[in-house]
């Protein structure tokens, strides 16, 4: 049994008979004597150990085994060659081939990032088909202007193909031998070339009339893309001088700017404007610089439009931080309401609005003049808020109809919660057995939206029977409304109570017509 050690080469811990250890101390000795006068010796030896050690690991895999003997340093000190091999100019080089290894200087596919442009892979591909990179970019220009396929292709080979990281990875990426005069060579002739810009070199390759109509759509883009970016500019501020100049209590039933706290506007509408109008600024300026001018931008304007930038977007978090802790907090309440009974109802979306209280305060209105009154339109009707009004029916207990009316908000304290709750307007009304529901909540003058809701449950004594028209399906919840549609030109499907719940009255005839 012969004695074994544990040696580190090239940061891997290797189990090694002494003789094998004796015999690759000699060479690596002889290695670093050779390199001892050249600017990159420390750097070549690293390599060279970080091969060798390699070697072994490959060596110990495929032979599975755990020690490293004296044939084994002798099969790779053969591999990697001796220092005698080129120390004259006419040596011979030596070449070994084992099963299982491929030291022929057979090119492996990496990405070569030494000379990316983004990712490596067309320079790396060049290498592999022994061809210049720039025409390999060419073909990735063509593709991705004939259809775009090209830009998946790419995406797929970056995340296929390997980056060349080590030297031994370099080197076979280049088709070199992974030997003591590869590792030499690639230090006395680096392989480093300066990459150039790759629309440059697409359009040096498709020649000067290319070239120059590249200028000219370049150009093109260019003066489109300041003169959107200017009257964006100029609609952003007009918008802004607009927006605040009309601002009163009416616009503050509009959703989405019922959400926000009427002292905020100003000071949040700067910061939004500050926010979108400063980047919209810079990509004019970037473009007339890159386009029409060499010049660069004044430093300390670029340093003014960033601290009003992150301005702008301090304010701006700021306040959406501060309205969104109003919807910290839940409240409710129920309000209940008598309903005159009839054998049969007719449920319907009902958006006539009347004359309120409220709406005199908001317009200025003497009430006593119209009282009573209709609401035929009002300018913010197309802003009402989110769908917030739900219907469901259930079966009464006492035999009585009501129904009641639940009132919800979110506020940032309970109280908040509650008193915003207290601010919906909603109008139920009931015109014979004929009950007509508001489609939508409003809210009462200066009132913010605050996710106000307001979920309605009708209990009907059992036998009741309920006509709903198509328009109500939306809100009514708990119910497939069209599992019930027989007819389609039919305005109002008909339900019915029973003592299971609510049920389609085409339903409960085909069960009574089984019994």
């Amino acid at each position: 049994m012969k004695k074994t050690l544990n040696i580190n080469i090239g940061n891997t811990i290797v189990h090694i008979e002494e003789d094998a250890y004796e015999t690759l101390t000699i060479y690596l000795n002889e290695v670093k004597f050779h390199f001892a006068k050249s600017a990159d010796n420390f750097e070549i030896v690293t390599d060279i150990e970080n091969r060798i050690a390699e070697m072994f690991s490959d060596l110990l895999q495929s032979q599975q085994k755990q020690v490293i003997d004296i044939s084994d340093v002798r099969t790779v000190t053969a591999r990697m060659g001796s220092v005698k091999d080129f120390e004259g100019e006419e040596a011979e080089e030596q070449g070994f081939h084992a099963e299982g290894y491929d030291y022929s200087g057979v090119k492996k596919l990496y990405r070569d990032t030494d000379q990316a442009v983004i990712a490596g892979v067309c320079s790396g591909l060049a290498h592999y088909l022994d061809m210049e990179d720039r025409w390999i970019r060419l073909i990735a220009i063509l593709t991705v202007l004939l259809g775009g396929s090209g830009v998946l292709a790419y995406i797929v080979l970056w995340i296929m193909i390997p980056k060349a990281e080590t030297k031994s990875e370099k080197m076979a990426m280049r088709g070199e031998e992974a030997n003591l005069r590869g590792f030499a060579n690639s230090y006395l002739q680096p392989f480093v070339t300066k990459s150039r810009g790759f629309i440059a070199e697409a359009f040096d390759l498709l020649g000067k009339f290319v070239n120059g109509t590249g200028r000219v759509v370049f150009k093109t883009i260019a003066i489109f893309i300041i003169v959107i970016g200017s009257f964006g500019l100029i609609a952003l501020l007009t918008s802004v001088v607009a927006f605040l100049g009309i601002w009163d209590s009416e616009v503050t039933h509009m959703f989405p700017f019922s959400m926000v706290n009427e002292e905020y506007l100003s000071v949040l509408t700067l910061g939004a404007f500050l926010t979108t109008a400063i980047p919209l600024l810079a990509l004019v300026l970037f473009t007339v610089r890159v386009a029409f001018s060499n010049r660069p931008v004044n430093k300390t304007f670029s340093l003014v439009l960033l601290i009003f930038w992150l301005t702008g977007v301090g304010i701006t978090i700021f306040h959406v931080a501060k309205i969104s802790s109003e919807f910290k907090e839940n409240a409710e309440f129920s309000q209940l309401s008598e309903v005159k009974p009839f054998a049969e109802y007719t449920l319907q979306i009902d958006r006539t609005r009347f004359f309120t209280k409220e709406d005199s305060l908001q317009y200025h209105i003497d009430p006593s003049n119209y009282k009573g009154r209709k609401i035929l339109s009002a300018s913010y009707e197309d802003f009402n808020m989110p769908t917030s009004v739900s219907l469901s029916v259930e079966k009464s207990d006492n035999g009585r109809v009501s129904i009641t009316q639940n009132f919800s908000s979110k506020g940032l304290t309970f109280e908040d919660a509650l008193t915003n709750a207290q601010n919906i307007q909603y109008t139920f009304l009931q015109r014979d057995s004929a009950l007509s529901f508001s489609p939508t909540i409003h809210l009462k003058k200066n009132a913010n939206w605050r996710d106000q809701e307001v979920d309605m449950v009708l209990r009907v004594p059992v036998g009741t029977k309920l006509r709903t028209n198509r328009e109500l399906s939306r809100y009514l919840s708990l119910y497939n409304y069209w599992e019930c549609e027989h007819d389609e030109n039919s305005e109002f499907i008909e339900f019915i109570m029973t003592e299971e719940g609510l049920k389609c009255q085409r339903e409960r005839a085909e069960e009574e017509s089984q019994r």
